[in-house]
């Protein structure tokens, strides 16, 4: 008789493999954003500017400490940040409406329209790249993209 079989248990061989996908998964997202950085004009803003008048833009008025916990910096980093879009008329405060004490931060037309403009030209530059590619690979990005999309799902 030979040795009984003994079913592997679930743990290193499977978490091996899930993090070998996870380190080409971020690798590979760090150089597509990379690639896809290099094609928005941004004007010569920082990425700390670009990344918090992003967030202003797609998230919609907010106070400076939504703004600086959402970017994962300090009060006072987030201040000079929004001193800087300010001065380049990207952001403006206003007053909350149902509570004047507050004050919130909201992009300028010109701000959305510098993100949009950004925003075309990187969609832009990624489906000229995923044209190059056969029907049945297209089909393949976007079943990975509809998984991505849920994994970057918050719980």
């Amino acid at each position: 008789m030979g040795k009984p079989s003994v079913k592997p248990r679930r743990g290193a061989r499977d978490l091996d493999r899930e993090s070998l996908v996870a380190d080409r998964l971020h690798s590979a997202a760090v150089h597509l954003l990379r690639r896809l950085r290099s094609q928005h004009d941004a004007a010569g803003l920082s990425g700390a500017r670009l990344s918090a008048l992003s967030v202003i833009v797609f998230a919609g008025p907010l106070t400076l400490g939504e703004l600086a916990a959402a970017e994962h910096v300090k009060p006072p980093t987030v201040t000079r940040i929004v001193a800087g879009l300010e001065q380049l008329r990207l952001v403006m405060r206003e007053r909350d409406p149902h509570d004047g004490r507050i004050t919130r931060l909201r992009a300028t037309p010109k701000g959305v329209r510098l993100m949009q403009l950004g925003r075309r030209r990187r969609v832009s530059y990624l489906a000229g790249r995923l044209r190059a590619l056969p029907r049945n690979e297209i089909e393949l990005v976007k079943r990975a993209t509809d998984l991505i999309e849920r994994l970057a799902r918050h719980d």
